[in-house]
């Protein structure tokens, strides 16, 4: 059976740019006649993504499939040792997209080993969260990067604007691994998001931008970056 889509659900429009770029797109932004503004003070970004052994959730966003899910846990700040962490199942259908949110734990990536530090992100879990975890129990990877934000006057469109991303490979590991990070192509990352009722507002936000829509999913990069060196 296949969930239904909930009102919030969002349409979230993806450009992708060389990193030379950055200015000319930070202010396409700010210079857009929707007004957009910065919304929230610039911030790393950190995520560990989850998977099944089989890698499941990269091979339904490889094949296209239209109902698809991610499972990651994110924190945000420099610090590889989060007081207050998040676990977000990012599902999408179509080109619409939503999150489930759940309270994360406090972990150390310097000090602990992922065991501990799943058994400990399981308990803290509701419910209604641990079958995702249960779902994709194995650590892939972890990527970290900057995002600015931006949101029109009139409140219903949002901006975010990405850049200097690095990624480490978890898949071996036994502790989580920071030391050894993948090469990974140097890109800037526009998103445009907004309501499916204002998809009008949206369609007209996304109008002239000087970058092409691109399908792009940071796993699925990051992944690939993986696993390049070894399929030559």
């Amino acid at each position: 059976m296949i969930d239904e889509i909930p009102d919030s659900a969002r349409y979230e429009v993806k450009f992708v740019g060389e990193p030379q770029r950055y200015h000319e797109l930070e202010l396409w932004i700010r210079l857009h006649p929707a007004g957009f503004h910065t919304s929230f003070p610039p911030r790393q970004i950190n995520n560990v993504y989850f998977d099944t052994p089989d890698l499941d959730a990269y091979a339904e966003n490889l094949s296209g499939a239209s109902a698809r899910s991610k499972l990651r846990l994110r924190w945000y700040g420099a610090t590889d040792a989060p007081q207050r962490t998040t676990v977000e199942v990012k599902r999408r259908r179509n080109h619409l997209g939503w999150k489930l949110l759940f309270p994360g734990c406090p972990m150390d990536l310097g000090r602990q080993a992922w065991r501990p530090i799943l058994a400990r992100l399981r308990r803290a879990l509701p419910p209604e969260g641990r079958p995702w975890l249960d779902a994709h129990p194995m650590p892939v990877l972890i990527n970290r990067y900057f995002r600015q934000y931006f949101v029109s006057s009139d409140g219903h469109v949002r901006a975010t604007l990405d850049f200097r991303q690095s990624v480490w490979d978890q898949r071996f590991h036994s502790r989580p691994n920071l030391r050894f990070h993948a090469n990974i192509p140097d890109t800037i990352v526009v998103e445009i998001k907004f309501q499916r009722s204002d998809h009008a507002l949206g369609s007209a936000a996304v109008a002239g931008i000087p970058l092409r829509v691109s399908r792009n999913s940071k796993y699925v990069i990051g992944l690939h970056s993986i696993l390049a060196p070894l399929g030559g």
